[in-house]
């Protein structure tokens, strides 16, 4: 029994440690602040108890004392529990309270460092603390001073340090400290930069002097960086000068496969809002038919799987590769290849564009001497473009059910959250379609990508109207034309949407 006290970082979730990934994992209980990002909670196991203990400024939702009795409480059951907190735990954080609470009860715990705010969020507005020739130092302070101790922050001693001096938790006392800064022989020409909910993706700078800036108090809101100091003055900036950055998006993928979309539209900036419409489930007859014929997959002179979904639900039944026998495997696109290979098995074909009407043109017609079976695994409501036009070919073609999609119905905050966001991606017709039945038509966002040109078409049936469409039907693909979008906006000036960006082809697959 263990209680870990993980710093979570400053909001990026990617800035978590492969220690703190590790505990999280395997957590029973999660007990976490305000400042923890939400999408860090999904790395614990399903059956996770989720305790939110989030302050807000001058209201804290639940006092110290019962943070670290929670603590000591679920510590004793014998359970593995994670404090999860903004930052690092032990710097301007209550970490080392409630390490001493658990110590005074002799619960075991561990301490898990996180990248600290008062270095990683000013990094990510491309601010260096320390920089050779003009600051060799940097002070870290908290604004937010306790009442309690006996004396406030001798703040002209902080000023003649020099160096870079990083203030947390300071924006209400921002004009009081400016004053005292200056008082102590600060010049009003220092650069200043302000930067609130630093490392995210609403992410925002101000930059001014310790002259002007309490001009901008109307724009500066807590959580926020204060960072003073010549360092201040430079804008290195990677993080807020990527191509989707600060956009909403709505991702719509199943739970399990959303996170490859949200991490390529994180990596370009965005802020991924993931609302899954659809989960995919066991096939009508509970995967009866596809045992069956996963158990005669060498009588096939072809396996075609159309998806990822479709690849993992037969690959699964296989001992290994040799109950293919001579039976090659065709498939559509990178990524239901990517699941073969993940069970040590090689496409044979892959055609060059990842439709289906690519994959018949590419299939060659029955050899003389084989089988002339074929076995096509897939959806369970799926276009009969590739069986009709295999079979018109003279393939004796077995379509099996490999699973199916159902809708999942969205939550008060799924819905707020979609309300508030500036796009939506849609990857299959079947998000489209119970997104619809979900939402309602009404209700997508202003920017709309499709990942092909049926999605793209089931979307314009349901009277949506989207602005990009994918040139390359992948995840990579749909990530690259919406960047390719915006840039063309930024570039143009336009406020308004685009046309498409061009794809070509019939149709495409997976959820």
């Amino acid at each position: 029994m263990t209680v870990f006290l993980v710093g979570a970082g400053p909001g990026d979730p990617g800035l978590l440690t492969v220690r703190g990934d590790e505990v999280l994992r395997r957590a029973d209980v999660v007990i976490f602040d305000r400042l923890s990002v939400a999408s860090l909670l999904d790395l614990a196991p399903a059956g996770a108890e989720r305790i939110n203990v989030g302050k807000f400024p001058g209201h804290p939702t639940v006092p110290q004392d019962a943070i670290n009795e929670l603590l000591v409480t679920h510590g004793r059951t014998g359970r593995t529990v994670v404090r999860l907190k903004g930052g690092d735990p032990f710097v301007f954080a209550r970490g080392g309270e409630e390490a001493l609470a658990l110590l005074d009860a002799r619960v075991p715990f561990e301490v898990v460092p996180g990248i600290t705010s008062a270095i990683g969020v000013p990094a990510y507005a491309g601010i260096p603390v320390t920089m050779r020739h003009s600051s060799e130092l940097f002070t870290v302070v908290t604004g937010h001073e306790d009442p309690d101790k006996g004396g406030e922050l001798d703040w002209a001693s902080v000023a003649r340090l020099g160096g870079t001096i990083i203030i947390l938790m300071g924006i209400g006392r921002l004009p009081k400290i400016v004053d005292r800064l200056r008082s102590g022989g600060l010049a009003a020409e220092i650069p200043v930069a302000v930067i609130r909910w630093g490392t995210r993706p609403e992410q925002t700078t101000v930059r001014a002097t310790l002259g002007t800036i309490l001009d901008h108090l109307d724009e500066l809101e807590s959580p926020s960086t204060i960072v003073i100091g010549r360092v201040a003055g430079l804008q290195l900036d990677w993080f807020e000068s990527r191509p989707l950055f600060g956009l909403e998006v709505v991702v719509t993928r199943t739970r399990d496969q959303a996170s490859q979309l949200s991490s390529a539209l994180r990596a370009q900036g965005a802020a991924p809002v993931e609302v899954p419409v659809i989960e995919v489930g066991d096939p009508g007859d509970g995967g009866a038919a596809l045992r069956v014929a996963t158990a005669q997959a060498s009588t096939y002179d072809w396996i075609v799987l159309t998806s990822p979904n479709g690849a993992a639900r037969f690959v699964s039944g296989l001992r290994d590769a040799r109950d293919l026998g001579a039976a090659r495997v065709a498939v559509i696109g990178p990524s239901t290849a990517a699941v073969l290979a993940s069970h040590h098995l090689v496409a044979d074909l892959v055609p060059p564009e990842f439709v289906a009407e690519s994959l018949l043109a590419a299939l060659p017609a029955p050899e003389p001497g084989g089988s002339g079976r074929l076995l096509l695994a897939r959806a369970a409501v799926a276009r009969d473009v590739l069986p009709d036009g295999l079979r018109a070919r003279g393939w004796e073609v077995d379509v099996v059910e490999a699973y199916r999609t159902t809708p999942v119905r969205p939550t008060d905050d799924q819905r707020a959250a979609v309300a508030a966001a500036d796009a939506i991606t849609f990857t299959s017709s079947s998000t489209v379609t119970n997104f619809v039945d979900a939402f309602g038509a009404d209700a997508v966002p202003a920017l709309v990508a499709c990942i092909g040109p049926i999605t793209a078409a089931t979307a314009r049936e349901a009277g949506i109207h989207p602005q990009v469409e994918a040139a390359e039907h992948t995840v990579d693909g749909l990530v690259a034309a919406l960047v390719a979008h915006r840039v063309s906006i930024a570039a143009t000036g336009a406020t308004g949407a685009t046309g498409a960006t061009g794809a070509t082809g019939a149709t495409e697959v997976g959820g």
